[in-house]
């Protein structure tokens, strides 16, 4: 029986991790993680503190010298079984395969916690937060990113197109932004920031989008049986893609990047003013605005 201390499996998370692995031995073109780590990078900067010991959770860390100022001891957590050979190669701790949800470190183990691209497949996405804050040092910064609701909309259409009635999940729902703005207010992060940008990339063909999933290593981590989707699947997406088609034979495809910022508490960080302790009414204000 499944219940707010144990969540229900909706992830299989040995197929999650081998995602991650089938994704590292392929030639791939990683313009996805490309873009989250310029975006972290650029997030990052723009914070004036300095940050000691970091933890980057996910395949992001392969950008962590673009990502991390120098100087900054790291951890990395690539979310796979396997050695990750060159992406931990400046790494100052050994990496570490593990589980948004399941965290071994201790309270307070870090100042800096970023968490990428692999969010939205975790099982308990609530107590993965709730477990990043409290890893946290009191005013230590989390940088999150997942991808979100409209997220692949037009592969899951040509999908939805191709199976007729034997309607199957093949790639796992995403959360919108309002909810993932939801989860790091319960989380307890202080100064909580979620903010949403869209990527739309042109496609020639479905199969380099399914390309691209695995190339990422994003692709379907949903728990339960696979069903054969028959041997004629790819003539119907063939045909499903080619319905969508503009004149010059491709579509459009978005990936909806969800980023989430938030601090641990601490008695130094600003605070907003008490209910009813301001000097000014607005009303004065907003009929002097008038008279004017």
């Amino acid at each position: 029986m499944h219940n707010e201390l144990n969540p229900p499996e909706i992830f299989d998370r040995r197929r999650r991790h081998a995602l991650r692995a089938r994704a590292t031995g392929r030639s791939r073109d990683d313009f996805l993680w490309h873009h989250i780590a310029q975006d972290m990078t650029e997030r990052l900067s723009a914070v004036t503190r300095t940050f000691e010991h970091a933890l980057i959770i996910g395949p992001i860390g392969r950008w962590q010298t673009e990502i991390l100022p120098p100087n900054v001891s790291c951890t990395l957590a690539p979310l796979r079984d396997t050695n990750v050979g060159a992406a931990a190669g400046t790494a100052n701790d050994a990496p570490i395969a593990l589980e948004e949800d399941r965290l071994p470190f201790t309270p307070g183990s870090f100042d800096l916690v970023i968490s990428a691209g692999t969010l939205d497949s975790v099982n308990d996405l609530p107590g993965a937060l709730i477990q990043i804050r409290r890893l946290l040092r009191p005013d230590g910064l989390f940088l999150g990113h997942m991808f979100g609701a409209g997220t692949l909309g037009t592969l899951k259409a040509m999908l939805l197109e191709a199976d007729a009635d034997r309607v199957t999940p093949h790639i796992h729902p995403q959360i919108d932004l309002r909810s993932a703005a939801d989860l790091i207010v319960r989380a307890g992060f202080t100064l909580p920031v979620a903010d949403q940008d869209m990527s739309a990339v042109r496609y020639g063909n479905w199969r380099s989008i399914v390309s691209d999933i695995r190339d990422a290593g994003v692709g379907n981590a949903l728990a339960g049986p696979r069903s054969y989707l028959g041997k004629d699947i790819a003539l119907r997406l063939d045909h499903a893609f080619a319905t969508r088609a503009d004149a010059h034979g491709k579509v459009t495809e978005g990936f909806a990047h969800i980023y989430l910022s938030g601090w641990a508490p601490s008695e130094n960080q600003p605070r907003p003013a008490k209910r009813g302790s301001g000097q000014v009414s607005l009303a004065d204000i907003l009929s002097k605005d008038k008279a004017g």
